[in-house]
C-alpha cells in the first residue's frame, strides 16, 4: 500500500515538473518573442561594451564625459537697417571627430539702459574648429545694443562627423560696391566625395587687430562632391566706412580755408598758406594706387579746382594761390563742406571706396550772415555729408582757432586735430593717412557647415 502512495505521488511530481517545464518554455518564447531585447546602444543602459549609459563603445553616440564642452569666442552684433541687427557669436570646438547635431542657444542685446531683447535658436556644431552661430534680423526698435551676450546650452548627444572646416575651400573672393549695395562674392569648393546638404555659410569681415567688422549669411541647398559653387554675401548699407583696410579703397577731397588769414603770418613765402600746401601735397602723393583725390578751396565762395582722379591732385594743391580779393573776403567753411560733398557724389566717385572729406582752416566760419548762421550753415553741410557715410577730418590750425566748432563738424573726436603751428600740420595729415586705413589687410572668414556628415545612430 505505501508503494502505490509513493508511485503515486512520483507521478504527480512528474506531472507537475512537466506542466511547469512547459509553461516556463512558453513563456520564455514569449518573453523572447515580444519583450527581450539584446544589450543595444538605445535600451538606457550601460551593457555590452559600452563607457556609459549608450554611449562609446561599439555605440556612435559619444559619451559627454569623453567631449570637451563648446566654448564662446565672442558675441556681437551688427547693424542692418535701423533698428534690425544680426546677433553672431563664434563658438570653439576643440573635438578633433567629436560634433553636436542640435545646439541650443540664447542671445541677449543689451545697452546703457539694460536688456533690449533676447532671441533663442538651435544650430549645428561640427568638429574641430571655430564655428558662427548666426541669428539674424534681431528688432531692437529705437535702441542701439552696446553688449551682446549668448548663453549656449551643453550639448546632450554627442556624434562623429566627417564634414567639419576642412571640409571645403574658399577658392577666391572679391567684395565690391562696398560704399552703394555691398557684395561679397566667392567661390567655395566642396573637397569631399559626397553631396552635402543644407549647408549655411556664414562671412565674417575681421580688421587687422582680430576685431568683427561685418558679416552676413547665406545658404547652399545642396552641393555637388568635388564642385564649386558661386556663393554671394550682400549688405543692404554701405560697409566701406567700417572696413579700414587698404584693400578698400578711398575717395578724398581735400578741402583747404584760403581766406586773407592763411598768409597773414610772413608775405615771402606766405604763411601759413605755404606750409599747408606742401603738407597737403605731400598727404595725397601717400595715397595707394586705387585712392582717388579731389581738391576744394574756399573763402568767401568755394570752387572745385579738381576734380576726383588719381593724378594731378597734388600739383593742383602746390599751385593753390590767395587772390587778392580774398584778403577782404570771408569764410564760408559751409560752401567748401557742400562742394567737397558734391564731388564725392558725382559720377567720378568709385562704388568700392569709402568717403572722406579732409578739411582744414585756420578761422571762424564767416559766411554767409554772420558768425553764429555761418557756423549753423557750416554744421547743416556737414551733417548733410555725413548722413551720406562721408567721413569729415577737421583740422583747425593756429592757436586762436574754435576748436568747439572743429570739433562738431568732424565725424568724431577721434577726427578732430589742433595743428598750433604750420609744423604741426604734416604730422597731423600722416596721422590721417594712418586712420585711413589700417596696416595689414582684412580677414574676411568664410565659414560653411552643414547638417551632412553626421554618422547615424545605431
Amino acid at each position: 500500500m505505501r508503494t502505490t502512495k509513493v508511485w503515486a505521488a512520483w507521478r504527480r511530481a512528474q506531472y507537475f515538473a512537466g506542466f511547469a517545464t512547459f509553461f516556463l518554455l512558453v513563456g520564455g518564447w514569449i518573453y523572447y518573442a515580444y519583450f527581450y531585447q539584446a544589450p543595444g546602444c538605445f535600451d538606457n543602459a550601460q551593457n555590452n561594451d559600452e563607457a556609459g549609459i549608450d554611449c562609446g563603445g561599439s555605440c556612435v553616440r559619444i559619451c559627454v564625459a569623453a567631449v570637451t564642452e563648446p566654448t564662446v569666442k565672442w558675441a556681437r552684433s551688427f547693424r542692418v537697417t535701423e533698428g534690425l541687427y544680426n546677433a553672431v557669436a563664434y563658438v570653439e570646438n576643440n573635438n578633433a571627430t567629436a560634433a553636436a547635431p542640435v545646439v541650443e542657444y540664447t542671445f541677449t542685446l543689451y545697452d546703457n539702459a539694460g536688456i533690449i531683447t533676447t532671441r533663442s535658436g538651435s544650430t549645428i556644431l561640427p568638429p574641430n574648429g571655430q564655428y558662427p552661430i548666426f541669428e539674424g534680423r534681431v528688432e531692437t526698435g529705437r535702441r542701439i545694443p552696446t553688449h551682446t551676450f549668448i548663453e549656449v546650452t551643453p550639448p546632450e548627444l554627442w556624434q562623429p562627423s566627417t564634414v567639419g572646416r576642412e571640409h571645403f575651400t574658399v577658392v577666391d573672393r572679391t567684395l565690391e560696391d562696398a560704399d552703394n549695395k555691398p557684395r561679397l562674392l566667392a567661390n567655395l569648393r566642396n573637397n569631399g566625395l559626397e553631396e552635402v546638404r543644407e549647408v549655411e555659410v556664414v562671412a565674417t569681415i575681421f580688421d587687422a587687430s582680430g576685431t568683427a567688422l561685418a558679416t552676413s549669411r547665406t545658404f547652399v541647398d545642396n552641393f555637388s562632391p568635388r564642385s564649386d559653387t558661386e556663393i554671394a554675401f550682400t549688405w543692404p548699407e554701405p560697409i566701406a566706412k567700417t572696413v579700414r583696410s587698404c584693400e578698400v579703397p578711398t575717395d578724398i577731397m581735400v578741402a583747404i580755408d584760403v581766406s586773407g588769414s592763411m598768409n597773414n603770418d610772413q608775405p615771402d613765402p606766405p604763411e601759413p598758406i605755404t606750409s599747408v600746401k606742401t603738407a597737403a601735397a605731400r598727404f595725397v602723393n601717400r595715397l595707394g594706387e586705387q585712392d582717388q583725390a579731389g581738391v576744394v578751396t574756399f573763402a568767401t565762395e568755394a570752387q572745385t579746382v579738381t576734380l576726383l582722379g588719381n593724378s594731378v591732385a597734388a600739383t593742383t594743391i602746390s599751385a593753390i594761390e590767395i587772390a587778392a580779393e580774398a584778403e577782404l573776403g570771408y569764410t564760408n567753411t559751409g560752401e567748401g563742406i557742400n562742394a567737397a560733398a558734391a564731388e564725392l557724389l558725382s559720377e567720378r566717385h568709385n562704388s568700392d571706396a569709402r568717403k572722406v572729406i579732409v578739411l582744414l582752416t585756420d578761422g571762424l566760419a564767416t559766411a554767409p550772415g554772420e558768425t553764429a548762421e555761418a557756423e549753423a550753415f557750416a554744421l547743416a553741410a556737414a551733417e548733410a555729408a555725413k548722413a551720406q557715410d562721408t567721413e569729415i577730418y577737421a583740422i583747425g590750425l593756429g592757436e586762436s582757432v574754435k576748436m568747439d566748432f572743429i570739433n562738431t563738424l568732424a565725424s568724431s573726436p577721434a577726427h578732430s586735430y589742433q595743428a598750433l603751428s604750420v609744423g604741426d600740420v604734416d604730422r597731423i595729415y600722416q596721422t590721417i593717412t594712418s586712420a585711413l586705413c589700417e596696416e595689414g589687410a582684412a580677414v574676411i572668414d568664410i565659414v560653411p557647415k552643414s547638417t551632412s556628415g553626421f554618422v547615424p545612430l545605431r
